[in-house]
C-alpha cells in the first residue's frame, strides 16, 4: 500500500486524488485515509549529536507554534466528526464530508463549522446549519438495483 501523502497545490491541498482548500481538511482526510495503512517505520535523527544550531532552533519554535494551533483545530474538526456521526449514525469519512460539503457552500472554514458543532454538543439551544440539523439518511447496502432485478428474474 502506497502511504497517504498531503502535498500543496494550486488551489490548497491535494490528499490522494481529493482536493482540500486548508490544511486541517487535509490532514483530517489524511488521518481517516491513513487508518487502513500499517504503520510507518520509526524516522532517524538526521544529524549525529541532534541537536540543532540558533537558526534551526527559532525555526524550529515557529513551526511548533503553528502545529499546535493546527493541533488544536483540529483536535475540534475531530470532535465535530465524532458528534455528526453519532447524531446521524454516520461513518467518520462521511461525517467528515458532511462537515466539509457545509463549509465549502457557505464560504466558511471547516474549523468554524466545527466549533459551532461542538459548541452545540454540550448546549441544545445553539442552532447548527440547516444541512448540519437534519437527520443525514446514509446510502442502504445491497446489491445494486440492477443486481436485484437480475437476482429476481433467476
Amino acid at each position: 500500500m502506497d502511504p497517504v501523502i498531503v502535498r500543496r497545490s494550486g488551489r490548497g491541498w491535494r490528499v490522494g486524488s481529493e482536493e482540500t482548500s486548508d490544511l486541517i481538511s487535509a490532514m483530517v482526510l489524511a488521518d481517516l485515509m491513513a487508518a487502513e495503512l500499517p504503520a510507518p517505520p520509526e524516522p532517524r535523527d538526521p544529524s549525529p549529536d541532534g541537536s540543532p544550531d540558533g537558526q534551526d532552533a527559532a525555526r524550529l519554535a515557529v513551526t511548533v507554534a503553528q502545529l499546535t494551533r493546527a493541533l488544536a483545530a483540529r483536535v475540534r474538526v475531530e470532535q465535530a466528526i465524532g458528534v455528526l456521526a453519532e447524531r446521524h449514525r454516520l461513518r467518520p469519512r462521511q461525517a467528515f464530508d458532511l462537515l466539509r460539503t457545509v463549509a465549502r457552500s457557505r464560504g466558511q472554514k471547516i474549523s468554524e463549522i466545527a466549533e459551532s458543532v461542538v459548541d452545540s454538543a454540550s448546549n441544545s439551544l445553539l442552532l447548527l446549519p440547516n444541512e448540519l440539523s437534519r437527520p443525514v439518511v446514509p446510502r442502504r447496502r445491497g446489491p445494486s438495483p440492477r443486481r436485484a432485478r437480475a437476482w429476481h428474474k433467476q
